[in-house]
Order: structure tokens, then C-alpha cells, then sequence
């Protein structure tokens, strides 16, 4: 990786050049980009490594750009400079936005409209955990899956970014959680009135039925493949399947696109039994080309109720480390490790 930190006075951004180790990852360095008309130029605070990047430097995120790209799917930062049509008061303002790619530098441009205030006494840090992890977690768990209070849910990987959020708010919704984990996280989880299970060491399907013998109402499933028909098979009548990815196969060989498409097929086929169990396929840019201000009026509504529930204490942000982009290569390894909770955050 190319040496060297940010700097005040200019552009600093990781590329990633190819299918690379962490190591290959690049910084560059340029002009601040000015935003153009409709558009706010964002003084990054915080960005974060998502489960997304590890599988784009794989070359196995579905619909990623081609190489080379800045990865970064989500940033917090404070607005540095206005378009032409944006309103200037906003500049100062310390504000979130999703971007899937392009987060990972100091200074990004985004679209006004596509930006979310993130309220005072919220840090940085804490708000980038809560951004793309957030609402992926509140809309699973409240549009797709609608989880009421009395109910019993699974959420693998409950140590993960999108799962220690999923788990705090299902607990806030007065459900029964059971997570999937590690042993080195049941601790953690049992102090937040979680039922871990090992899925390292313990049958996770028998394990599950045991504690539910009548079923789950809900299980959020990011590993795909086998797990997605074991979890499939966990639901009582009139539950819900919220799956949001292929794990499982992030380090396979060919096509990333074709386990999520072999998935989504799979999911379709379920729907389409005399049953009354839903399975769903959880896309969180879903809507965004063909109803644009439906889709972020959606993105901001639900944003700002995350931020309500960390301003509740029905989430604690859980940061797993922070560390400047120029230290890209130790983040990213970091992330991918499977041992730590919650996210990694960047700093400039």
C-alpha cells in the first residue's frame, strides 16, 4: 500500500486497484472535489469497512463498479461546501450518507437530497456504526419482518455490524432474541439478554428448535446457501425469512453475482408453496432507480428513528476499532478476522 496520511489541505482516497490483499490497496492524493449544482462536498469524520467491501475486493459484490474504484459504502462528515440550488446554511452541519462506493476518502460529494443530519451529542464514530448497518437493521426488522413484542427471533451473526444493531432493537421491540456467534461473544450477548449459540460447536437448527420448539417468528440470514434452508425450515407458521446476503460464499471461486441470484431464486420458490411463511430478499438500494424521492424520504425517515433509538439507549453503538484510512490494509484485515463485534470505523 502506498505510505503516507491525509492531509488538511487535499484529497486523500483508497483505490482498490483489483483483486487485491488488503495490502494492495492504494491511497491517492488530490484536489478537494467541488460539489456541483444540487450537491454538498463532505469533510469526512468517519467511515467504516462493511461486510460489502470485503466482498468487492473479492470481485464478488454483486452490481460493484469495475476496477479501480474508492470503495466506502457509507460516511459521516461535516459539510464543507454548498452547489448551486443547496441551501448554504447547511454548511458546518455534521450530516450521514449512504454511497455504496466512494466513502473511503477524506473528501466526498454527494447529492443533497441524499444526505441525513445526524442530531447532537451523537459522535461521529458512534453514527458511522449506525448508518448503512442501521437502516439495513430497521428496515428488516420493521418493514420486511415486523417484529412485535412477545416474539422469538434469530439473528445470525449477532456479533456482526448489521447483527448488534438488529439484536438492540429487536430487544427494544420487547422480542426474544437468539443469536448465532462465536463462544469468545456469548458473554456479551447473554449480558444483553441475548440466547447465543455457538454455530462453531453446536448444531445450530437443533439448537434453535430447542429453545423454540414451535418455531421462530423471524429469522435475518446473511449467510445464504445451506443456512438459508435451515433457517427456512426454523420458521413457525406466519413467520418471516429476511435474507441479506451470501456470506457463506464470500471467499469462493467465479460469479458473485450467482449465489445471490441462485438465492433469490430459491426465496421466490418458497413464496410460491402453500404455506403461510414469507421469505424475503433484503436489498437496501431496492427502489432507488425507478422512485428516487420515495427511496430517500424512506432512507431519511428511518435514519433519523435510528439516531432517535442510540439518543434512547436502545442502541449503543458498538465500534470494534478506529483507525485513519492511511492504516487501510490493517482495517480491512481487521474487519475480516471474525474476531471482533461490531464495526471497524476509518478516520481521516
Amino acid at each position: 500500500m502506498n505510505a503516507g496520511g491525509t492531509s488538511a489541505g487535499g484529497l486523500v482516497e483508497v483505490v482498490l486497484p483489483g483483486k487485491v490483499e488488503p495490502e494492495g490497496l492504494e491511497l491517492r492524493h488530490g484536489d478537494i472535489p467541488g460539489a456541483g449544482p444540487g450537491q454538498v462536498t463532505i469533510a469526512m469524520e468517519a467511515t467504516g469497512v462493511s461486510f460489502a467491501e470485503q466482498q468487492m475486493r473479492r470481485g464478488r459484490y454483486f452490481d460493484q463498479p469495475p476496477f479501480p474504484f474508492v470503495p466506502g459504502y457509507d460516511l459521516v462528515g461535516r459539510v464543507l461546501a454548498v452547489g448551486e440550488g443547496v441551501d448554504a446554511g447547511l454548511v458546518g452541519l455534521r450530516v450521514a450518507a449512504m454511497t455504496k462506493v466512494g466513502g473511503w476518502a477524506s473528501h466526498v460529494v454527494v447529492d443533497a437530497a441524499d444526505i441525513v443530519p445526524v442530531p447532537e451529542g451523537i459522535g461521529a464514530a458512534e453514527a458511522e456504526t449506525v448508518v448503512v448497518n442501521g437502516i439495513t437493521a430497521w428496515q428488516m426488522l420493521h418493514r420486511k419482518a415486523r417484529v412485535r413484542a412477545g416474539q422469538t427471533v434469530l439473528v445470525h451473526g449477532a456479533n456482526g455490524g448489521v447483527g448488534t444493531v438488529l439484536v438492540q432493537l429487536a430487544l427494544a421491540a420487547g422480542a426474544k432474541v437468539v443469536g448465532t456467534a462465536s463462544a469468545r461473544h456469548h458473554d456479551a450477548l447473554r449480558a444483553q439478554g441475548v440466547v447465543p449459540v455457538d454455530y462453531r460447536t453446536e448444531d445450530v437448527p437443533t439448537r434453535v428448535r430447542m429453545l423454540a420448539p414451535g418455531g421462530v417468528d423471524a429469522v435475518f440470514d446473511h449467510v445464504g446457501a445451506d443456512s438459508a434452508v435451515d433457517s427456512w425450515g426454523l420458521l413457525a407458521p406466519g413467520g418471516a425469512l429476511v435474507s441479506y446476503g451470501s456470506a457463506s460464499t464470500r471467499d469462493d471461486e467465479g460469479s458473485g453475482s450467482w449465489p445471490i441470484l441462485m438465492l433469490i431464486g430459491r426465496l421466490w420458490l418458497w413464496n410460491a408453496l402453500p404455506n403461510r411463511r414469507r421469505a424475503y430478499f433484503f436489498n437496501i438500494w431496492a427502489g432507488r432507480k425507478h422512485a428516487k424521492n420515495r427511496f430517500r424520504a424512506r432512507i431519511g425517515a428511518d435514519l433519523a428513528q435510528v439516531f432517535a433509538a442510540v439518543q434512547r439507549g436502545d442502541i449503543t453503538p458498538r465500534i470494534a476499532a478506529e483507525l485513519p484510512l492511511a492504516r487501510i490494509a490493517e482495517a480491512v484485515r481487521l474487519a475480516e478476522s471474525g474476531t471482533v463485534a461490531g464495526k471497524v470505523v476509518l478516520n481521516p
